[in-house]
């Protein structure tokens, strides 16, 4: 039988009663036992105490309420590259060179090339803007031009240029969906892009990135003749047959022409670069209207390593700009008295970033127009007006 609890007072009582027995020598009796409990045990069932509460009814309505709202604004965005997908996919076209091989291998004596390519006008004429190396070497009967609607047609003409590798065809016809062109440097880093195009010969495929880098000029191509680059960085997924498809912004309008990756593996890293339209433009009119392309020319030699240390000798806190180091006799740079160690910092009103820059900049600029640059000379920055000549007159 339980003895029941006593209190403190008693059991302190109890206590000095028996010293005081044990004291006089007497052996008191043996004190009932208290049973003693483990504090906080409780009799329930055991518990997960990482396990969050369950939502109640109420709270899993409120929660759909709001996520209903939260996804208004990702299914408008959704809805826009749907428009933008029926926008755009009528004017993209695929296209398949036959050509000649480059280098035969396996006694192979010829090579097929698919890539892309975005339909529009240049002046009365339309045309398939692409890539040169897509269609390099065909002739017009090898190449096909393959529509979305499975329409196949064979360009009336080729235009190609090396420098840039822009090519233009020419197709017969008034009914096709043309696309619109974005103004002349109006990407930033940052803006949302499309690429559509057929990687790996799937045609009219659509990848969505932003556009991670501009002006990028010091590229290693495979094709060596590129020598006027001024590419557009984006992560928009290309692969090998996005070559001459259109990079779009989120207007529809198209800011570049896909052209190359830089890839270890062969297939998409996460670089794609984009001829920027206004250099695209450029090439095509001047191919479409003369057969050729007139660049400018001002007649310097640029110091293709302008560094930190030859340009602190000049009195620059920062190598920018383009140093000249030479000038070519009775060009428009010598006649306006630009001399060695004059560095370039802005042409036709723009900030001048290197020597490639520059050499870009005046080769896209029309000819026998005169235009506005300032040099650093002498810790000073000096304003003067330069005319742009043609290149072909002083390079052979």
């Amino acid at each position: 039988m339980a003895v029941p609890s006593r209190s403190l007072h008693e059991r302190l009582a109890t206590w000095l009663a028996a010293w005081a027995l044990v004291a006089r020598g007497v052996t008191p009796a043996e004190e009932p036992t208290v049973p003693l409990a483990v504090i906080g045990t409780v009799a329930e069932d055991p518990i997960d105490p990482m396990q969050r509460p369950r939502l109640s009814a109420v709270e899993r309505e409120r929660l759909y309420d709001q996520v209903a709202r939260d996804a208004e604004f990702l299914e408008r965005q959704g809805q826009q590259l749907r428009q933008l997908a029926r926008l755009l996919q009528p004017a993209v076209v695929h296209i398949e060179a036959h050509k000649p091989a480059l280098r035969p291998k396996f006694g192979r004596a010829s090579e097929d090339e698919t890539g892309s390519g975005v339909i529009t006008t240049i002046g009365d004429r339309t045309v398939v803007l692409t890539n040169r190396h897509v269609v390099d070497r065909a002739i017009l009967d090898n190449i096909v031009i393959r529509l979305d609607d499975g329409r196949e047609l064979r360009p009336l003409r080729l235009w190609s240029d090396a420098g840039t590798d822009v090519a233009v065809l020419e197709i017969d016809g008034d009914d096709f969906a043309t696309a619109r062109m974005a103004a002349a440097d109006s990407v930033e880093i940052g803006d949302s892009v499309l690429a559509i195009g057929s990687p790996f010969g799937l045609a009219h495929s659509l990848t969505l990135g932003i556009v991670s880098g501009v002006g990028r000029r010091d590229l290693t191509l495979a094709n060596a003749s590129v020598k006027f680059q001024d590419f557009i960085q984006s992560d928009a997924a290309i692969n090998p047959g996005n070559s001459g498809g259109p990079l779009v912004n989120m207007r529809g309008e198209v800011v570049g022409i896909n052209t190359c990756i830089a890839s270890n593996s062969g297939g998409f890293e996460g670089l794609g670069f984009a001829i920027p339209i206004g250099m695209v433009i450029f090439v095509a009119r001047q191919l479409v209207e003369h057969g050729t392309v007139t660049r400018g020319f001002i007649g310097v030699a640029l110091d293709g390593d302008f560094t930190q240390t030859e340009a602190r000798r000049l009195g620059m806190v920062r190598a920018i700009g383009a140093r000249v180091e030479k000038t070519t006799p009775e060009s428009p740079a010598a006649l306006i008295g630009i001399r060695t160690d004059d560095v370039v910092l802005e042409f036709d009103g723009r900030g001048i970033e290197d020597d490639d820059h520059l050499m870009s900049l005046v080769s896209t600029t029309p000819v026998d127009s005169t235009v506005e640059i300032v040099i650093f000379r002498e810790r000073a920055r000096v304003p003067l007006r330069i005319a742009v000549a043609r290149r072909a007159t002083f390079e052979p």
